[in-house]
C-alpha cells in the first residue's frame, strides 16, 4: 500500500486530490476528443469554453464585479512585480510600498526600475522579540503616490495582515499566498494579483484582477503580454496562454465551489492554523516568532529549541510522509504551508509527529 503523504511545500504547492485524479483521467482523452486539453488550440471553441467557465467561477467565488477585468497571464507573481508599475506609473510618478517580508521587498526592488518607489512602512521586532506590522497610523504615505502596494500574506516570513488598509489611492495587493483562502471585499482594491502555484493551480500562471479605470495607462515600453489593456482586449489570449495551468485552475475553482465556496474553506483554514499554532504555543520545544495578531494562516514558520536537531527533524518527518517542512533559507527553521488543498488530517498528523519528536528529543 502506498504511504499517505502530506505535502507542506510553500509553492509549487499541493493540489486537491480530486482535481489531480480528474486531470489524470482526462490527460490523454479530454472531452472524448482523443487528445489532451494541452494539445488543442487556445482559440478553439472547446478551450474558450474552459477559459470562460474558469473566469466565471473565479468571479463567483470572490464576488468580482464587472467593474474589474480578470486576466490570466504569464510570469507568475514576479511578472506582476513589473507589470503593476509599468501599467500604473507614468514618467516621474511615484508609488508607496509596504514591506512585510521577502516578497514585498522583491516587489519594492523591482518597482524601482520603473518609477519612484517610496518605503511607506516595514515590519519591526516588538518588545517580545516578535516580528510585527507597523501600525497603520505610522505609515509614511505620500500624497503624490499613484497607488499603495502591499502583500497581505508573506509566504516566507509568515506575516499576515488582519485588516485591509483604508487608503485614498488604488490599493494593490499581492495575494499569491492567500487568494481564495478567506472572504475579502474585492471592491476595496485597485488590483489584486496572484501567482497560481499556491492556492490556484500549477506554476507559470498569474491572475490579475484589475479595476477597469486603471487599464489603459501603460508606459510605451511595457511589453504587450504585460499590458493590462492588451490582455483585456484579447481576453487574455493576445498570445498563447499557459493553457494547461488555466485548465487546472478551472478545476480547482470548481472544487472550491463543491466545498461550499470561500466561506466554507475559510472556516477549515482557521481550524487548521489554530490547531498548529496552539500546539506550538503550548510547547517548550517549538516556537513561532511572529506577533499573534499578524500570524499567517497559510504559512506557519516555526523553530526547534535546539537547531542542531533540524536535520533529524526533517529526515524523520519525511519518512513519516510529511514533506517539504524546511524553512526558507533566509529565515531558517521549519515552515508548514497549509493552503486550501491541505486537509485538516494533514495538520493533525503533523502535530502528532511534532509532539512525538519533542518527547523523544527534548
Amino acid at each position: 500500500m502506498t504511504k499517505k503523504v502530506f505535502n507542506f511545500c510553500a509553492g509549487p504547492a499541493m493540489l486537491p486530490q480530486p482535481v489531480m485524479q480528474l486531470a489524470q483521467q482526462q490527460l490523454v482523452n479530454w472531452n472524448d476528443m482523443g487528445v489532451s486539453v494541452m494539445e488543442i488550440s487556445h482559440r478553439s471553441k472547446d478551450y474558450i469554453a474552459v477559459a470562460e467557465q474558469a473566469e466565471k467561477d473565479l468571479r463567483d467565488l470572490m464576488g468580482i464585479s464587472e467593474d474589474y477585468s480578470v486576466l490570466f497571464m504569464h510570469g507568475g507573481g514576479r511578472g506582476q512585480f513589473a507589470a503593476v508599475p509599468m501599467n500604473l506609473l507614468g514618467a516621474g510618478e511615484e508609488a508607496d510600498y509596504v514591506l512585510t517580508g521577502s516578497w514585498s521587498k522583491s516587489a519594492f526592488t523591482e518597482g524601482q526600475k520603473y518609477g519612484q518607489i517610496n518605503l511607506a512602512a516595514d515590519t519591526y521586532v516588538n518588545d517580545a522579540g516578535e516580528r510585527s506590522v507597523l501600525p497603520f497610523e505610522q505609515w509614511q504615505l505620500s500624497d503624490k503616490a499613484q497607488y499603495v502596494h502591499y502583500c497581505p500574506n508573506e509566504t516566507v516570513d509568515g506575516v499576515e495582515f488582519n485588516y485591509i488598509p483604508e487608503v485614498d489611492k488604488p490599493l494593490v495587493a499581492d495575494m499569491s499566498s492567500c487568494i481564495l483562502s478567506q472572504e475579502i471585499d474585492v471592491s476595496k482594491f485597485g488590483i489584486i494579483y496572484a501567482g497560481a502555484q499556491k492556492n490556484i493551480g500549477p506554476s507559470g500562471l498569474a491572475i490579475a484582477i484589475v479595476r477597469k479605470d486603471l487599464i489603459g495607462k501603460a508606459n510605451g515600453f511595457t511589453p504587450s503580454i504585460y499590458d493590462y489593456a492588451v490582455q483585456a482586449q484579447n481576453d487574455s489570449m493576445f498570445n498563447t496562454p499557459p493553457t494547461y495551468a488555466w485548465y487546472l485552475a478551472g478545476l480547482v475553482f470548481k472544487w472550491l465551489k463543491e466545498q461550499g465556496g470561500v466561506a466554507a474553506v475559510q472556516k477549515i483554514n482557521e481550524q487548521k492554523a489554530a490547531h498548529l499554532y496552539n500546539f506550538i504555543d503550548s510547547s517548550e520545544f517549538y516556537s513561532n516568532q511572529v506577533a499573534k495578531q499578524y500570524r499567517s494562516k497559510m504559512n506557519v514558520p516555526f523553530m526547534l529549541k535546539d537547531e542542531a536537531l533540524n536535520a533529524k527533524f526533517l529526515a524523520q518527518s519525511e519518512q513519516a510522509g510529511l514533506l517539504a517542512l524546511k524553512g526558507h533559507r533566509s529565515v531558517g527553521g521549519m515552515r508548514a504551508s497549509i493552503y486550501n488543498a491541505m486537509p485538516l488530517e494533514g495538520v493533525e498528523t503533523l502535530v502528532n509527529f511534532m509532539q512525538d519528536f519533542a518527547q523523544k528529543n527534548g
